[in-house]
């Protein structure tokens, strides 16, 4: 599809219109997950900037640095029902934010909330309880997961990344979409082969839009259009089948609940 073919896809996607009707679901959101300083924040204005088809706008703030600014799971809504999450990135992969990340994904942190590492399997059940007041399970979850070219993927950082992505596939239905930044900045291809071999299903090599780069192109646009179009595309699939949103929902709590109580259980005792 060209540019304006992609747009109107997405312009006009509607989950009652999936293969099965919304099975409950009322809107999409698009999880955009990372390390802090990677560039989820300018993928989320690439890509309103692309489907807004208007001048540039900086939606996200996005760090200048390694730093990171994202401190809060913030939405920006792309159409009426699609939605993507910037959540809060981690500065390092261990147990802990890797943790925060599973509540993120799992929909256990409200939204436009400032996210805050729990301590302690207390405090996760503590907030897991306190979402149960007003549960969310009309949101369909599509994964998508950044990682910079510029920077050296470490091998502990493989380890860590790969279960994270098939717990993402086994929590959503969806192995969650790669997009590799500041693709003219390093080696891609190695790059590419890595997230390959963790079993990566789709990935996508962009150059994020800029405050100090902001001029379109067909085939910037289309890239970003393109990663929107498929997530779409995954979500039109998954809903071919029978779903059921709070199974999904519950199902998604014991695994965190039993993730962090795993967590606690294998760390060493405090001196």
């Amino acid at each position: 599809m060209d540019v304006d073919q992609l747009r109107e896809y997405i312009r006009s996607f509607s989950l009652n219109e999936c293969p099965l009707g919304n099975q409950g679901y009322n809107r999409i959101l698009l999880q955009v997950f990372g390390f802090l300083g990677h560039g989820k924040s300018s993928l989320i204005n690439s890509c309103k900037y692309a489907l807004l088809d208007t001048e540039f706008k900086k939606h996200a703030e996005a760090a200048a640095n390694d730093g990171g600014l994202t401190m809060e799971r913030k939405t920006y809504p792309l159409t009426g029902t699609i939605i993507m999450v910037d959540n809060r990135g981690c500065a390092m992969i261990n147990a802990f934010e890797m943790a925060e990340i599973y509540a993120q994904l799992c929909n256990f942190v409200p939204l436009e909330q400032r996210v805050e590492w729990n301590k302690n399997y207390e405090d996760m059940m503590f907030r897991v309880e306190d979402d149960d007041v007003d549960p969310n399970f009309t949101d369909f979850i599509v994964p998508i997961f950044v990682y910079s070219v510029r920077k050296e993927i470490t091998a502990a950082e493989i380890e860590e990344i790969k279960p994270f992505l098939k717990n993402c596939r086994d929590l959503t239905g969806i192995f969650p979409i790669i997009v590799l930044t500041n693709k003219t900045s390093g080696d891609i291809a190695k790059l590419r082969n890595i997230f390959e071999g963790m079993g990566a299903e789709e990935i996508l090599a962009v150059e994020n839009y800029t405050d100090e780069d902001h001029f379109k192109t067909r085939g910037r646009h289309t890239l970003f259009l393109e990663l929107i179009h498929k997530a779409l595309k995954d979500v039109n699939f998954c809903m071919k089948d029978q779903r059921n949103p709070k199974k999904e929902r519950a199902q998604r709590k014991k695994f965190l609940l039993k993730y962090v109580h795993e967590r606690d259980k294998n760390q060493p005792p405090s001196q």
